[in-house]
């Protein structure tokens, strides 16, 4: 019954066929967009033939055209990025929500079962992460990626500047590891947006623990961890997934933003508005000149953030039983 009042609703089903559509462009970008082999899975393909500094507009060779680059000569593919940037926003978007909800629940829900003073440094310490400038956590993990890779580089130096007499080299360093699959933007993301999703676990934990059925399983002497099974995650785990859901447009949204600045990112959609961005307004009388440059792009990022708003509401709506019980009143 809950299933079929999902589909109801014309915003969940727009919802879930934008979510499918940029779902299939990313399974198929090899297919749409197939790679060079020089150049492998990367989300731009270079065009070198080009004479003119101006973006080129859509043909055969590059179906929504191509921008300028600061390399002489040398123009990036639209349709191409825009292909391979829907597999990296899911991919980036995903992986950062996911990431910054499993550290929220965790520090939520630790100040929420140990309660008293520990409750309260931990909010605490959520309002100063609150308060705390996104951008600025930004610059202050691009800092300490700098400085971890010139520790990595040294690391490296003396490591294949030992003797041949020492049977065992160093071992790798853990932040060659850690930088080459974990971009500071990602792990800037995670770390300063938890918040939001730890004020709701550890909301949601203390009303469920006054709860009547989690007072009478504490006075029958049931185990502390199947208490947390068995009612606390079941009762609160339907808000973080919609909260979850909710961040996942606003977080690639971020990336593309940071990208444009110049602030890392690693946004493929950012980069190419970034390329483009002299472009975006046309000559005196005819705006829309280089339309290719920011349209497609903008479209995306739009459309993107649009599907997961719109599945965050929906599923608020199919989970929220008091929503529930009063549409069927």
């Amino acid at each position: 019954m809950r299933g079929r009042r999902y589909f109801t609703r014309w915003q969940n089903i727009l919802a879930l066929l934008l979510l499918a559509f940029f779902a299939g462009i990313a399974l198929a970008a090899p297919v749409l967009a197939p790679p060079e082999e020089a150049s492998g899975n990367t989300p731009f393909q270079r065009v070198t033939d080009v004479k003119d500094y101006k973006p080129q507009p859509p043909s055969s060779t590059a179906w929504l055209g191509t921008v300028a680059t600061s390399v002489r000569n040398m123009h990036l593919d639209v349709f191409y990025a825009l292909v391979w940037g829907a597999r990296s926003a899911l991919n980036f978007g995903l992986t950062a929500a996911l990431g910054a909800a499993l550290l929220g629940m965790f520090i939520g829900g630790l100040g929420a079962f140990f309660s008293g003073w520990v409750q309260s440094l931990i909010l605490r310490i959520t309002d100063a992460f609150l308060a705390f400038p996104l951008i600025v956590g930004v610059a202050l993990f691009d800092h300490l990626y700098f400085i971890a890779m010139q520790f990595s580089a040294v690391h490296i130096y003396f490591n294949d500047g030992l003797p041949q007499t020492i049977d065992t080299p160093l071992p790798p360093h853990p932040l060659d590891f850690v930088f080459s699959h974990v971009s500071p933007v990602w792990m800037a993301l995670v770390l300063f947006s938890w918040m939001p999703t730890a004020r709701l676990v550890n909301t949601l934990v203390m009303t469920v623990r006054q709860a009547d059925y989690v007072i009478a399983a504490q006075a029958t002497g049931v185990r502390w961890w199947r208490i947390l099974i068995r009612h606390i995650l079941p009762n609160t785990i339907a808000p973080i997934i919609v909260l979850t859901t909710a961040n996942i447009g606003g977080i690639v949204l971020i990336q593309a933003t940071l990208t444009f600045i110049g602030m890392g990112g690693e946004s493929p959609w950012g980069e190419i508005l970034a390329q483009g961005r002299h472009w975006i307004i046309g000559s005196y009388g005819n705006p829309l000149m280089y339309w290719w440059v920011f349209v497609p792009i903008t479209l995306a990022l739009v459309l993107f953030g649009i599907a997961w708003n719109l599945l965050g509401d929906g599923l608020n709506d199919w989970m929220n039983p008091r929503r529930t019980n009063h549409a069927q009143m």
